[in-house]
């Protein structure tokens, strides 16, 4: 029995055996992922490039006189395009007539012309404190007149002079060349002018321009000027250091006999000339021994502009009060009840040359 089981076990065995070699071992498992290398990111290297230097003062003055100038054009530029708009066919026909009619007198021409259509709506709320028919009635200026006006600025003279002597006289305006970079107050002055003489050529167009470098004044109008007008413009020439050049200039325009005008904000009596300039205000008897040492002499004083109300003694200078109230909303009404400035009016004439032996 035993010998016939051993053979069925061995039998047995040997087929498990074969099943167990048949059969495949199941697959290792994957190895786990590799991580990616980490980048070493280096810092970036130091610049060598200095950072830039600090502006200096005078940089930081030309910047902010710069974008003054832009603020400045940019608020010119829309006042002129809604001055350009006012103008209509009844109003240029109305200046044509205005500056066509030759008038009899000072007094009567600068009645047509104080209501007429050429001024700025904004400039007769000046007429009360400039009181321009007072002060061109002084000077002596007539229709029949040649007259030069030194630095018209945005023109509020000129819109009275211009008409009045239109027909029989002739207006002489100095300018800067309008010709320039966008950066150049020089240039945007002249353009603002040349602007306000194109607006209304029927009553601006017989203005004679002369160009002049502020730097270097030459007028080239030798013996041919009866008047000479300067509306607070003595301050800007100390402090660019062209007084002495300027009244040279205008000495040898103006006929012997001639009139020089001044009208200048007046600083106190015992200010220095050149400090107070830079304020906007001149000492009185200052300018009259200087223009008379210039080959002038006075021949009266008015204080027809005199303001008692002017303390002179702001820290934006004269330009805190009106017109310009450079303080904006700060203090306005305070400035506004001053008014404008407390100004000498001055007539000097030239006298003539002394005859050499």
């Amino acid at each position: 029995m035993r010998r016939h089981l051993f053979p069925l076990l061995l039998s047995s065995s040997l087929f498990l055996l074969a099943c167990a070699a048949d059969e495949t071992p199941p697959p290792a498992p994957p190895p786990p992922p590799v991580p990616p290398p980490v980048a070493v990111v280096a810092p970036p290297p130091a610049s060598t490039t200095p950072p830039p230097p600090e502006p200096t003062p005078e940089e930081k003055k030309k910047a902010e006189e710069l974008k003054k100038l832009q603020e400045d054009r940019a608020k010119w530029q829309e006042e002129n395009k809604a001055e350009l708009a006012r103008w209509t066919p009844e109003m240029h026909a109305a200046a044509k007539a205005l500056a066509s009619k030759s008038y009899p007198s000072l007094r009567a021409a600068l009645t047509a012309a104080l209501a007429g259509p050429q001024r700025k709506p904004t400039s007769a709320a000046r007429d009360t404190q400039r009181h321009p028919r007072e002060t061109l009635e002084f000077f002596g200026i007539r229709p029949t007149m040649t007259v030069l006006e030194v630095g018209p600025g945005e023109g509020w003279y000129t819109e009275l002079l211009a008409p009045t002597l239109a027909a029989r006289g002739k207006l002489i305006d100095t300018s800067s060349d309008p010709v320039g970079p966008d950066d150049s107050r020089s240039a945007f002055s002249g353009q603002r002018f040349k602007a306000f003489l194109d607006k209304a050529p029927e009553v601006f167009g017989k203005v004679q321009t002369v160009i002049v470098d502020g730097k270097a004044p030459k007028l080239d109008l030798a013996g041919n000027v009866d008047a000479v007008l300067l509306m607070r413009e003595v301050h800007g020439m100390i402090n660019g250091g062209t007084l002495d050049a300027w009244l040279g200039e205008i000495r040898k325009a103006l006929k012997t006999g001639g009139v020089l005008g001044i009208e200048q904000h007046r600083a106190p009596a015992d200010a220095d000339p050149v400090a107070s300039a830079k304020k906007g205000y001149v000492p009185e008897k200052w300018v009259i021994d200087h223009v008379e040492a210039a080959g002038f002499k006075l021949v009266g004083k008015s204080e027809i502009n005199a303001n008692p109300k002017d303390t002179k003694d702001y820290a934006e200078g004269v330009w805190t009060l009106p017109p310009s109230l450079q303080l904006g909303d700060k203090d306005r009404d305070k400035y506004q009840a001053i008014g404008e400035s407390d100004r000498m009016t001055l007539k000097f004439v030239k006298v003539a040359d002394k005859k050499t032996k």
